[in-house]
């Protein structure tokens, strides 16, 4: 009888020592929740297909188990928020860049082409064109000159042909004039013969 006593208090106290280890296992902070799960699950009593552990030991764990969780959901709600600011933060550096782009894009657009009464022109294109129209305005003015020049030497003609003519006019009259005079002088003399005629007859 005192033997299976003292197997019994062996085996409590056995039993008792691997509770306390279980239960400073659990207490452990550099060990995971499997690995306590398993400090635990070793150390306790066998009992069959049974284990034995305190109900102090598994008040622990499970209070261990719902820190864990608490410390996992907290975590993700930090990776959640710290995801959303990060996605806040690529929507915001997408729409810089974007911005840039656009900015860049229209620099390039700027340029490469000008503006002209609001109609936007390629720099080549206006180029072209300037030079199209400069070179149709100088043979413009080259042409203006050259009638000019054609319109003045018929004018200075039409000046010298009208100077000409004017002063073959007054000459002729200058001729008239005299033929007029040396007429009626010839006709006065002939009058004035015959009145002599006469008044020697009578």
């Amino acid at each position: 009888m005192k033997l299976i006593l003292s197997i019994l208090l062996i085996i409590t106290a056995g039993s008792s020592f691997a509770q306390t280890s279980a239960a400073k296992a659990i207490e452990d902070p550099t060990l995971n929740l499997k690995e306590r799960f398993d400090v635990m699950k070793t150390n306790s009593q066998t009992y069959g297909e049974y284990k034995v552990i305190r109900e102090t030991i598994l008040v622990g764990f499970w209070k261990l188990a719902v820190d864990s969780i608490a410390k996992q959901h907290a975590a993700q709600v930090e990776s959640n928020n710290q995801l959303s600011l990060l996605k806040q933060e690529l929507l915001t550096t997408q729409n810089e860049l974007k911005g840039q782009q656009a900015s860049v894009e229209e620099i390039i657009y700027d340029s490469k082409h000008i503006s002209v009464v609001g109609i936007p022109f390629g720099k080549g294109a206006f180029i072209v064109i300037s030079a199209v129209i400069i070179t149709g305005l100088a043979l413009m003015v080259v042409i203006t000159l050259a009638r000019m020049k054609i319109v003045n030497a018929g004018m200075k003609e039409k000046t010298l042909l009208a100077h000409s003519i004017s002063q073959e006019h007054e000459e002729y009259k200058h001729k008239a004039l005299d033929k007029q005079t040396k007429l009626s002088r010839e006709l006065q003399n002939e009058r004035n013969k015959l009145l002599e005629m006469r008044g020697q007859k009578i």
